[in-house]
């Protein structure tokens, strides 16, 4: 029996690489021949897949800062959709499945052009100006939470809600540590994205230095930017502060076991995953986000009980109150965790497989 076909189109940053390559992961198992486009970007996240068939699709955001990068962006775009269309003809998928974002574009609307079903993917809280405008053409759109906004009235019908798509082994995690002094030492995970956030690395050692004078005992595990990683080590010497340094590593959930508070940027995936793995966790958004989507999700959550939200610009002098007035009182601390308990997303690659397989099987 031939294997049905589907072609998960991502790139761009790690929010949308990591979805797309625990999707793929779960479909292969279930018997499907995945394909998986992706550009430069991507690809480095990408380097040490080997059982994924991938395929570069370069594409770019249209840029309108001046003419000429918006007729190169412009060019770029099409050049793209055309070898997505020679890609699309040559390996026809029963359906594609865009992960947002501008690097799933071309893909998307080589798609529509052969009349090859589509379905996109959303798990911010407002919807992308890439799916904003492919949902008018796709079958459906999978998004993390009934919350979302941005979508017009006459596209609602096409909102299926799946949950995170995270990795199987945040989705198992199980943090068995007891509640009670779990905090008698600070164990802090300082995620920035894919990247790792420069200002995190130029703003927090301060604020750890601070805490430690104070009298809180603290670990620090910080993700660094490669040029900041001598300087961030020899201050933590310097201050006598336990500390490890990391760069990017597919081994997260290694630190995740070892931590007890998340200070974090609140991209989609990075939010999705913490609150899986039960950690109390504090969202300081990218302030230059497009849409201040990165503000919207922390607010979201914040709203719920399930972290606390740092504005950047005032991120100096409100974390050293936060965390010296939560290792006091944990009560809030706590509080997180039993909140972030209410919520799982054990179900999503069921509810996923199941309108996958429904869509494919329905006639035009």
């Amino acid at each position: 029996m031939t294997k049905k076909k589907i072609l998960i189109a991502t790139g761009g940053t790690g929010g949308h690489i990591f979805p797309a390559l625990s999707l793929a992961k779960n479909l292969i198992k279930k018997n499907y021949d995945i394909i998986l486009t992706t550009d430069k970007r991507g690809l480095k996240y990408l380097s040490d897949i080997n059982e994924i068939n991938l395929k570069k699709i370069t594409s770019s955001p249209l840029v309108k800062k001046n003419i000429f990068r918006l007729i190169y962006s412009a060019l770029l775009i099409c050049y793209s959709t055309v070898k997505s269309l020679f890609l699309l003809s040559l390996n026809r998928p029963n359906i594609i499945i865009g992960m947002g974002g501008y690097s799933s574009f071309p893909v998307c609307i080589a798609a529509t052009i052969l009349r090859i079903k589509f379905t996109i993917y959303e798990n911010n809280l407002i919807i992308g100006k890439a799916n904003k405008y492919l949902l008018n053409f796709a079958e459906k759109i999978f998004v993390s939470y009934k919350d979302l906004a941005g979508i017009k009235e006459k596209n609602k019908k096409k909102v299926i809600v799946v949950g995170n798509i995270i990795r199987e082994e945040i989705i198992e995690f199980n943090n068995h540590d007891d509640l009670k002094n779990k905090f008698d030492i600070i164990n802090i995970l300082v995620l920035g994205g894919s990247q790792g956030a420069k200002i995190f690395a130029e703003k927090l050692p301060q604020v750890f230095k601070d805490l430690k004078e104070s009298g809180i005992p603290l670990m620090v595990y910080q993700q660094c930017q490669t040029n900041q990683e001598d300087e961030l080590s020899q201050f933590y010497k310097n201050q006598n502060i336990k500390f490890e340094i990391f760069n990017f590593t597919n081994k997260i959930s290694d630190y995740y076991s070892k931590s007890n508070l998340v200070i974090t940027r609140s991209g989609a995936s990075a939010l999705g995953e913490l609150i899986n793995v039960k950690i109390p966790l504090i969202a300081i958004p990218l302030p230059s986000s497009a849409e201040n989507h990165q503000y919207i999700n922390a607010k979201f959550y914040e709203k719920k009980g399930m972290c606390f939200l740092l504005e950047e610009k005032n991120i100096s002098e409100d974390l050293y109150k936060l965390i010296s007035s939560n290792f006091k009182d944990n009560t809030k601390f706590n509080s997180i965790i039993l909140n972030q308990k209410q919520y799982s997303d054990k179900d999503v690659f069921n509810k996923l497989n199941f309108n996958i397989e429904k869509i494919i099987n329905e006639k035009n």
